[in-house]
């Protein structure tokens, strides 16, 4: 969601920290702003070293005024907001700051009101109506204090000064214990311009390393520019960096040494290239994507031995059931990888939105191993999904993920990384296709440990090498849904339709086209139509058919009966073998013919095109959606 880039350094960081939000405007945000410490133009000491630029809109819109009014810094924070507490204006735009105190934070306090009640009490006034700006006017508290704790103002209205000088660093940690919710946060003071000190819990902060110059953000991509050495921090973590380093201590208080890696899975350069929008490139991607999660992993005959390690393979022969939570779109990969794990391997399994399975008091079966899927890994509901059942008996963890340093990856047992490189549109495409079929390469495993005729593996693995040329030749449907989408301009509502595996397939068509086209969108199985969404059915109402030929086709045309007999105009995009009879009101698109297996692969393409082609004409932002984030990293 939102985005932080923090940097110290022995030149001026401006352009280094406006260029890093500009990386980060995919996650999806309001408002930006910096804050920098210039020694050069005033003081250490003095306060007016500290300065600060805050826009309401897009990131160009602070490079604007940062050139209109300049500001410059060797030690400077910058943030990208999305709105939770107050509106999207100026004054609530980050960075927040409390005399010497500048602060930018992702996440939610949740005990902000009772803070903010306790500090108004020793004289802070508050100019926003965020709960970030608690954490500036915590920290200059405990700062001029000296105090363990924020306490009320005694009876007689006199604060308590301990007078014993007490460092940044020991400060935010002392915050960090009064703050309740999830933050990753970056603290800077001008009395120590030389330094930043960065804490995080429930929401992620890297660190990157230079050449005499470092740097912190909430992704790494916002730092590809500088380096591609990120050391991440672990829940807890509280550190202090300077130009030439950094101490790392985690929620004890304990100095600590982490790992630091390479990150080269995000594209260093992110282009559109020859695409009108991020989306249309992501979407057209998709086979070349799907030919990279295959590499190494499927030979000939069968899974190849390297495509699980001894770990996750051991793991899989010790359980007996299986629990899949994700949010969103992740959430719809699992409905499909369910049908699979079923069929394939055998293996009850269950499916929860994670928002609901971590508050839920759940009978946990034995020997389950939980199974989360992210794009990013930080999803918050998710991450805290997998914690919940640390707690509650699950045997075991795997995680499918795009980010091989993230949360999800660090604390689970075992990770399989989907390979689908950095994903811009925040309607997720290209990571969709990557988690069916990284889901699907779990599955096989999973069967082969349960004894999964060869023959049957190895017609799989032949249908795999065969999908990226299928999802290509898919993707020659693009002019046509072009085409038909002109037919949604005008529609306020549409209903989504699929039996079997299939159902999931059309919900992640009616999610795509509600999030960027606004138009109101469900999904159903076609066979709940006669139990209630018929009533909804008219020549103002499309309804969209993903009709693959299975032995569902005929029960689907019987569905689709009933929708032209109340009027309603239907789109059909049906296997090219499928039989349906034409008329008013029916368009139909074919569909290349494909496996029942990877029939959901395929049906999702179309599903993607009419979405795009349908904001498109409608003149929505497609790449940022309204309301929207990329990442959802708070609850």
């Amino acid at each position: 969601m939102c985005g932080i880039v923090g940097a110290v350094a022995q030149r001026d960081v401006t352009s280094l920290l406006v260029e890093g939000l500009r990386k980060l405007e995919y996650r999806g945000y309001d408002s930006a702003g910096v804050a920098l410490i210039d020694r050069a133009s005033s003081p250490a000491s003095s306060i007016d070293s500290l300065q600060r630029r805050r826009t309401v809109g897009k990131v160009q819109n602070l490079a604007d005024s940062i050139s209109a009014n300049p500001v410059s810094g060797t030690l400077g924070i910058a943030h990208t907001r999305w709105a939770t507490h107050g509106k999207p204006t100026e004054a609530n735009a980050h960075p927040h700051m409390s005399g010497r105190i500048a602060v930018v934070h992702n996440g939610i306090i949740e005990n902000f009101a009772e803070l903010r009640l306790l500090l108004e009490g020793h004289g802070y006034r508050f100019s926003s109506d965020t709960d970030t700006e608690v954490i500036a006017h915590l920290v200059h508290y405990l700062l001029e204090t000296g105090e363990v704790e924020l306490r009320p103002v005694s009876a007689d209205g006199q604060q308590t000064v301990n007078g014993q000088p007490v460092s940044l660093l020991k400060v935010v940690q002392r915050a960090s214990r009064l703050l309740h919710g999830a933050y990753g946060m970056v603290v800077v003071d001008a009395q120590t311009p030389e330094e930043m000190v960065v804490a995080r819990s429930g929401s992620p902060l890297v660190i990157g390393h230079g050449d005499g110059e470092n740097y912190v953000a909430s992704d790494p991509l916002a730092l590809a520019a500088e380096t591609q050495k990120f050391t991440y921090l672990e829940e807890g973590d509280v550190a202090r960096i300077n130009a030439f380093g950094c101490d790392i201590y985690n929620d004890r208080g304990e100095h600590v040494l982490r790992d630091q890696a390479p990150d080269t899975e995000f594209n260093t350069a992110v282009s559109k290239g020859e695409y009108r929008h991020f989306m249309l490139k992501e979407i057209f991607e998709q086979p070349s994507v799907v030919q990279k999660i295959l590499e190494g992993r499927i030979g000939a005959q069968g899974l190849l031995p390297e495509a699980f390690d001894d770990h996750t393979k051991a793991l899989f022969k010790s359980i007996d059931s299986i629990t899949l939570i994700a949010c969103g779109t992740s959430y719809h990969a699992g409905l499909v990888a369910r049908y699979w794990l079923e069929e394939l391997a055998g293996i009850p399994c269950n499916v929860e939105i994670a928002s609901e399975f971590r508050y839920r008091k759940i009978a946990s079966p034995q020997n389950a191993m939980l199974i989360t899927i992210s794009q990013s890994g930080e999803t918050a509901d998710t991450l805290a999904g997998l914690r919940v059942a640390k707690e509650r008996g699950f045997v075991s963890s795997l995680t499918i993920c795009n980010v091989p340093g993230s949360s999800l990856v660090r604390e689970s047992d075992a990770a399989f990384m989907t390979r689908a490189g950095t994903e811009v549109g925040v309607a997720s495409t290209k990571a969709f296709t990557a988690q069916l079929v990284s889901l699907l390469l779990v599955t096989m495993q999973l069967a082969k440990s349960r004894g999964l005729d060869p023959a049957s593996e190895s017609a799989l693995c032949d249908e795999l090498h065969k999908l990226p040329a299928v999802l290509s030749e898919t993707l020659k449907m693009a002019a046509g849904v072009e085409q038909l989408s002109a037919h949604f301009i005008n529609k306020a509502h549409a209903l989504f339709l699929g039996r079997g595996v299939q159902y999931p397939v059309a919900m992640e068509g009616a999610l795509k086209i509600k999030e960027i086209s606004y138009i109101h969108a469900e999904a159903y199985a076609a066979g709940e139509l006669k139990h209630g969404p018929l009533a909804l059915v008219d020549e103002d109402m499309p309804v969209v058919a993903v009709a693959p030929n299975d032995e569902l086709l005929d029960k689907l045309r019987s569905n689709l009966e009933e929708v032209r007999a109340r009027g309603g105009e239907l789109v059909v995009f049906k296997d090219v073998e499928a039989k349906f009879a034409g008329g008013d009101g029916i368009m139909m698109m074919d569909v290349p013919r494909v496996s029942d297996t990877l029939a959901p692969l395929v049906y999702n393409i179309p599903l993607q095109l009419l979405s795009y082609y349908v904001a498109l004409i409608k003149g929505t932002d497609i790449d940022q959606p309204r309301n929207l984030a990329k990442s959802v990293t708070v609850e």
